[in-house]
């Protein structure tokens, strides 16, 4: 909390009055002057670390307003990375005893009296990032937080501090309001909502028929607290923790509308979603419990319940993320399962999740024709508990057959659309020719100078984080409060300049994307950059990160290295994180200098080969810089590895809302590029052949014509004299 308050960097310990500071603390003075220097200590050495502020923004329109700062939307990796050896060196060096667990190490609560905790391993520390969470008093904190209590207890010779010692990050009168708002409207919504016990038996079966849980009896409904809000018609899923198991917040799940014979499901949390963390069904399971299901959503979780008798919950937000600060709440289990859906996504996200959990304890539901999403299994009548034993482990050996193989194949040959990826709504184009965005791939990103590189691909990586792919920004040409202006007019498709009373609708809204920005600028080290895109993969479940340039990451390395070995060292280190994280990354890199008049091609970006070997996607943004009508812009595709179609199509950009648009149909037909071969002198051969061709042709032609032209006047003339 302390390494995050001055991360932050928004308040400082000294505006703070004392004597309140202590009140609240309950701790020593010792306490208190250790963690003021570690605090001022670590401030003088991070003063110089660039921040996205919005008041930049309003400044420089002499705009005046409160402002609510959320430091969640950028992305800091720790100055001295910790690793699991380094822990276990520290806790051995106090005398602490610690058991390793599967993606934590635990030890006793050093904030629960010695004579209470008695045996009981129930502080967590992330073997990752070093966060700790004690289960018994919810108190949670850095690793630096935690080497600052050790240390003040091993001064003080106390065996024990109060939960009260790390207080949190201070809050603003506005997010104490909205913070008490919520939590009246959770109580609200949850006392005016009704068990389906209480309702008619019409009634509740009506409500079951449009959400297609008429399987799901109303014990298993009472069983999990699920309640019915009438005035929206909508289920109400509880959100119960703390020491206490009060009421923290609720999900509200209405379905929207009905395509056929599939429900479209609208889903709401309060609080917002960031601040949501609700295992659902969590407080139904014992400590004796060591298996568990692990669902995408909470009507699977009632599912999974009713027709297999395990123990089951559901993640607050299903398969686009696993919050690190659950895991703590899944470590007793010896098995889990995950059956998050019957989807290809699905099933994606089950691989990656696992690698959090431990990949030698989970096993994974294939999805499948057989095998559907849990509510759909017990719908059909299959017999869930069968399909639960039937899972397969997620760990591997590094040789297979076919025969293990041969599901995989099944599933994507019958899911070619969600094999394929994510679609753009805003570049139907790009979908013809790249089929969609898929996970763990590279792609590399040129166009000429001034062309709008980073104002289209912001716009690219927008479209797709609107549909849920978690993003993750690094932009080392321009700062972070300029890009995420660009972003934010190209969301609200309009200028906010000169709309300003509207800003704060847009940016409620743009707020809730799972969109990230590192906060580096400038030049940048490789293994700097590498580290925290890692920790933002780890804690954010990162889909998509766009590095904005190659070029600016070439001048921290060795200067006595060439300079092209260097670059192929960078591609080489990015496309082996793209396939390792399962995240699909998007790389800029500058073309080489090409006259104004030639069009770019793939030899013309900057460096080796390697750049474009090692792609899967190669996109050229190209450029008539001797044109200034529509359409001077276009869009071209010059490698495809999922399916080798290739294509050029134009952008028309619209200047009010930053936005690069196609224009209308009719107007321009997309054209389709064969793939040109490797070898750059063959392709030059070819070129050179086809025009000597048409040379040819159009000579031919030509003297045709005039052969005609001398015949025609001859044959008038002979008619004349008849």
């Amino acid at each position: 909390m302390w390494r995050g308050l001055l991360l932050k960097g928004t308040t400082c310990l000294l505006q703070v009055s004392a004597q309140s500071f202590l009140h609240q603390r309950h701790a020593s003075s010792q306490c208190f002057r250790l963690l003021t220097h570690r605090f001022l200590h670590k401030l003088r050495e991070t003063s110089c670390i660039p921040r996205l502020r919005s008041t930049d923004f309003f400044q420089s329109h002499n705009v005046i307003r409160n402002y609510k700062k959320d430091a969640k939307s950028t992305v800091e990796f720790p100055l001295s990375p910790i690793t699991v050896t380094d822990i276990k060196q520290y806790l051995r060096s106090k005398d602490i005893p610690f058991h390793d667990g599967y993606s934590c190490l635990h030890i006793p609560s050093i904030f629960i009296d010695v004579f209470t905790r008695k045996d009981s391993f129930s502080l967590f520390i992330d073997k990752t990032t070093g966060q700790f969470l004690c289960k018994d008093t919810l108190v949670e904190g850095s690793w630096e937080d935690l080497q600052d209590c050790l240390e003040v207890m091993q001064k003080d010779v106390q065996d024990s501090l109060s939960p009260h010692v790390l207080l949190g990050y201070p809050e603003s009168l506005e997010e104490q309001e909205e913070r008490e708002r919520e939590q009246r409207e959770v109580r609200e919504i949850w006392s005016s909502s009704l068990l389906f016990t209480d309702l008619h038996d019409e009634e509740a079966q009506l409500v079951k028929t449009m959400f297609q849980i008429t399987k799901i009896s109303n014990a298993t409904l009472k069983k999990f607290g699920v309640r019915l809000f009438k005035p929206t018609k909508s289920l109400v899923f509880p959100w119960f923790g703390g020491p206490d198991s009060s009421l923290k917040g609720i999900k509200l799940l209405s379905a929207q509308g009905i395509d056929g014979e599939k429900v479209t499901y609208n889903e709401a949390t309060v609080p917002k979603c960031s601040s949501y963390f609700n295992l659902f069904g969590l407080t139904l399971v014992s400590r004796m419990d060591s298996e568990v299901v692990v669902t995408g959503s909470e009507l699977d979780t009632l599912a999974v319940c009713q027709g297999t008798g395990l123990p089951s919950v559901a993640l607050p937000r299903g398969v686009s993320c696993l919050p690190p600060a659950l895991l703590p709440y899944l470590e007793q289990f010896k098995r889990v399962t995950l059956w998050l859906g019957g989807d290809i996504r699905s099933w994606e996200a089950s691989k990656i999740f696992s690698r959090k959990l431990g990949m030698r304890r989970c096993t994974l539901v294939r999805p499948g024709e057989f095998q559907p999403c849990p509510l759909e299994a017990l719908s059909q009548g299959k017999n869930l508990s069968r399909i639960v034993k039937a899972s397969i482990p997620a760990a591997h050996k590094s040789i297979v057959s076919f025969k293990q193989l041969r599901e995989d194949v099944y599933g994507e040959l019958i899911n070619t659309d969600q094999v394929a990826g994510v679609k753009w709504t805003r570049f139907p184009e790009l979908n013809r020719i790249l089929k969609g965005h898929r996970k763990g791939e590279l792609t590399v990103f040129t166009g000429p100078t001034g062309s709008g590189k980073t104002t289209f691909i912001s716009e690219f990586a927008l479209d797709l984080c609107m549909q849920g792919v978690n993003t993750l920004w690094g932009s080392f040409e321009i700062n972070n409060v300029r890009l995420a202006k660009i972003m934010l007019t190209q969301f609200a498709m309009q200028r906010l300049e000169e709309n300003l009373e509207q800003y704060d609708f847009w940016a409620d809204r743009f707020e809730e994307l799972p969109l990230y920005f590192m906060t580096f600028h400038g030049q940048q080290n490789i293994k700097t950059v590498l580290d925290t895109m890692q920790h933002a993969v780890y804690l954010y479940d990162i889909n998509h990160v766009i590095i904005d340039n190659l070029q600016f990451m070439m001048g921290q390395e060795n200067l006595s290295v060439d300079k092209f070995a260097v670059q192929d060292h960078i591609i080489g280190v990015f496309r082996k994180f793209a396939t390792n994280s399962s995240c699909h990354v998007t790389l800029i890199i500058h073309p080489r200098k090409e006259e104004d008049d030639k069009e770019l091609q793939t030899a013309s970006i900057f460096g080796s080969a390697k750049a474009s070997q090692e792609a899967d996607n190669v996109l050229i943004l190209q450029e008539k810089k001797l044109v200034t009508c529509p359409g001077r812009r276009s869009l071209q595709v010059t490698k495809n590895r999922f399916d080798g179609d290739v294509g050029l199509f134009p952008l028309d950009f619209i200047k009010s809302s930053l936005t690069f648009s196609t224009p209308i149909k009719g107007k321009h037909k997309l054209r389709k590029v064969a793939a040109k071969p490797e070898n750059e002198e063959e392709v030059q051969e070819n070129e050179v052949t086809v025009k000597k061709d048409e040379g040819k042709k159009e000579k031919a032609a030509k003297t045709a014509k005039a052969s005609q032209a001398v015949k025609r006047p001859a044959n008038r003339n002979e008619k004349a004299k008849q």
